[in-house]
């Protein structure tokens, strides 16, 4: 099968697995224990913290694990609006975020919170005189995806944080899509949400970065374990291979960044003329392919091509019948949301497979429109 779904998740790279196994097999010592295997495991994990750190550009004693992303973006929002005061209990976010965050500003509406959702244009990217009239001397925080899942745009996070810090909110970035890929404005953030899984690491792990002061309150209560604000035993293996995939950002960035673009090029010039891009096309990460053409069934197309895996956009809402809350969003109608389709290329992808692929989408579309004629 050709993988052309590295949004919804990417290969474990080899180094990742091998790494991770010995924390599995004969490692499994509890990192909070006291003895030698307690002990061996908390140091490996105290590497991967550090390896995950230096990814990022931050200081390993700001970065947090937990479960995923998902859990990252519930923390930071739930947690720092617990702190907010009383006359700072409104929350700004974005229409194309993803739905943990959208989720998560939902439920904190429901307990009292002022809730704007900012509208984004036609491109995929938010106009940023909407986001000036809409931060004020209440809000307390701004959330804003850097990468967007859907689409692959890149959101001027910096100017949005200096419109936020200029009224004195906090600033959190879902940086899931953007890590090692694209640069994070880590100096205009305050709290950062990542995730293993999307950079060919494990599933089942992410990490909360805090900017050092920002206080939040905990999500999960028990031992304490991530600097007393986090509770869980940590996986050491899931750790490992989160640290592992980091330092593997660090070494492969320039070498990822011209195979990306020169699998955007090949994409073009196997695909039709009938088929348009959905959002940016300058502002945005180029292992995003999400695109559209008149007439055709997304849905059918994915069941009709066994042999590539791709889809019509977030895995995180397949099955749910409605459209893309991001397609919508930019403008689209119901028709032009079920056409387009979301094609995730990286690391691990080949060129003449990515050509194969997109011939075999290109030709089973044709067939539909001929069908429908």
């Amino acid at each position: 099968m050709i993988y052309l779904d590295y949004q919804a998740t990417t290969p474990v790279a080899p180094e990742v697995a091998a790494a991770m196994w010995p924390w599995i097999e004969t490692q499994f010592g509890n990192p909070h224990s006291p003895h030698r295997l307690g002990r061996e495991a908390a140091a490996a994990v105290a590497v991967a913290r550090a390896d995950v750190a230096a990814a990022l550009g931050a200081r390993e004693d700001e970065i947090y694990f937990c479960s995923g992303a998902t859990e990252a973006a519930n923390w930071a929002l739930k947690g720092a609006a617990a702190r907010l005061p009383a006359g700072r209990r409104k929350i700004v976010t974005l229409a194309s975020e993803h739905a943990c965050v959208l989720d998560s500003v939902d439920w904190l509406a429901g307990q009292g919170f002022e809730v704007e959702i900012v509208p984004i244009q036609a491109d995929g990217l938010v106009d940023l005189a909407c986001v000036a009239e809409t931060i004020d001397e209440r809000t307390g925080i701004v959330a804003v995806m850097l990468v967007n899942n859907e689409i692959g745009v890149i959101q001027p996070v910096a100017a949005v944080s200096a419109l936020a810090r200029a009224k004195g909110a906090l600033l959190f970035c879902d940086a899931v899509q953007a890590f090692g890929r694209v640069p994070i404005p880590l100096g205009d953030c305050d709290m950062v949400a990542l995730s293993a899984h999307k950079v060919h690491g494990p599933k089942g792990i992410g990490a909360l970065w805090l900017r050092n002061g920002v206080a939040i309150d905990p999500l999960l209560h028990g031992g304490g374990q991530e600097g007393g604000i986090r509770s869980g035993t940590l996986s050491p293996a899931l750790c490992v291979g989160f640290g592992t995939a980091a330092r593997l950002l660090r070494e492969r960035v320039a070498a990822d960044k011209a195979h990306v673009e020169a699998l955007w090029a090949a994409a073009w010039g196997a695909l039709g003329d009938d088929w348009r891009l959905n959002g940016s096309a300058e502002q945005r990460y180029r292992g995003n392919l999400n695109i559209r053409a008149p007439g055709v069934d997304a849905a059918r197309l994915i069941s009709e091509l066994r042999e590539v895996a791709f889809s019509a956009g977030s895995a995180c809402a397949s099955g749910s019948g409605r459209p893309s809350h991001v397609l919508s969003a930019l403008g689209l109608d119901a028709a032009d949301a079920r056409s387009s389709i979301r094609l995730g290329f990286g690391r691990y992808t080949q060129e003449q497979d990515l050509v194969r692929a997109l011939t075999l989408i290109d030709d089973a579309a044709r067939r539909q429109r001929s069908f429908a004629a």
